[in-house]
């Protein structure tokens, strides 16, 4: 019997996507064109010492953030002049407020293995610019609002 082979994950294996439906209809699609994807996940820690420990340090979790920043190319249909739907839809909830500010997301590994989240957060939508040889991009920051959920990876 062998035994099976490891292999080191890749940055390119993660997938994101957004609910381009409702919350009781979803529709998930694509964000196409990520080109860089940092997932962060910080919790709050408290210290929690007192003397009944005997020195040792106590330390309580009191709440935790997130956030994610990606990097993506664009995309147009230059024939019609739109974008692509999913960073329309990314790029005017960063000029909204209340509930048309956030985005439902999702993102996991795309090639099934069981890493997987979900959650709503508040884009910020910077375009980088460049120079005139530069391709067209910009870098999101997703700051959540509320948890982010593991879930069962969908393309499991």
């Amino acid at each position: 019997m062998s035994t099976p082979t490891e292999e080191t994950e890749l940055a390119r294996e993660w997938r994101l996507e957004v609910n381009m439906g409702t919350e009781e209809t979803p529709d998930w699609q694509l964000c196409p064109g990520v080109r860089e994807f940092q997932p962060a996940s910080e919790p709050n820690i408290e210290d929690s010492s007192d003397y009944d420990s005997d020195g040792w340090a106590g330390n309580t979790k009191t709440a935790q953030s997130w956030e994610l920043s990606v990097t993506i190319r664009r995309k147009a249909n230059k024939s019609v002049k739109v974008f692509h739907p999913v960073h329309e839809k990314i790029r005017l909830a960063h000029y909204a407020y209340g509930a048309a500010n956030l985005v439902h997301l999702r993102y996991m590994n795309r090639n099934g293995l069981p890493e997987a989240y979900e959650g709503k957060a508040i884009p910020n939508w910077q375009p980088s610019g460049g120079e005139y040889t530069a391709l067209g991009e910009t870098e999101i920051t997703f700051t959540g609002d509320g948890p982010l959920t593991p879930i069962t990876n969908p393309y499991a």
